[in-house]
């Protein structure tokens, strides 16, 4: 594909940002591992929550993120080495950990739903504006906790209101400004990109 034709496809509707690169399966094997690995790193900026098995991590942030940049095949794909490598022992996980007998594994679960429901809607166009990204990110937010707060409650014994306490309310003000950030991001990476053609 040539450079002048890459702007003319990043408008058209069912175009995700890593359609913008040379079309190939190493490039398609590259973005996945790369989303694992950037979902991994970002993860370790990790702080403790008092009370709570849940640390406040980027993982989630990130795991949206590559969602959305990547579409829902190569999102999913992405975030399901990043668990399947973290359950064979990489320390990939928040704080450094691994495995799936966490009590947070849960989330990690929510995170392969969310990234491939948010990059379903990528194509669709939903990273393109503020609003529209705000409210793929909060859809993504809430997919990680139906699955990771219902998780949190059977692996701890807790009751489902002590597990919401402890593993979705401490983190809404940390997502409101992940949401916040990844609403300046996108749509300016796409406005960056229609510049350039």
């Amino acid at each position: 594909m040539s450079t002048a034709a890459a702007p003319a496809r990043s408008l058209r509707a069912g175009t995700v940002l890593a359609d913008l690169l040379p079309a190939s399966r190493a490039r398609d094997i590259a973005l996945v591992v790369g989303g694992a690995a950037l979902t991994g790193l970002v993860a370790q900026i990790s702080v403790p929550v008092p009370g709570s098995p849940v640390p406040v991590s980027g993982q989630t942030f990130a795991a949206l993120l590559v969602g959305t940049a990547l579409g829902a095949r190569r999102g999913f794909l992405a975030l399901a080495v990043y668990a399947v490598a973290g359950m064979a022992g990489v320390p990939w996980f928040a704080q450094a950990t691994s495995g799936y007998g966490m009590s947070s594994f849960g989330y990690i679960l929510g995170m392969l739903l969310a990234a491939t429901v948010v990059g379903a809607l990528a194509r669709r166009g939903a990273d393109r504006s503020v609003l529209r990204t705000a409210g793929a990110m909060a859809l993504g937010s809430a997919i990680i906790y139906a699955v990771g707060v219902p998780y949190l409650a059977l692996a701890t014994g807790m009751t489902f209101g002590q597990a919401v306490a402890a593993g979705l309310t401490p983190f809404l003000i940390g997502d409101a400004l992940k949401a916040a950030l990844a609403m300046g991001a996108l749509p300016a990476a796409w406005k960056l990109v229609g510049r350039k053609g």
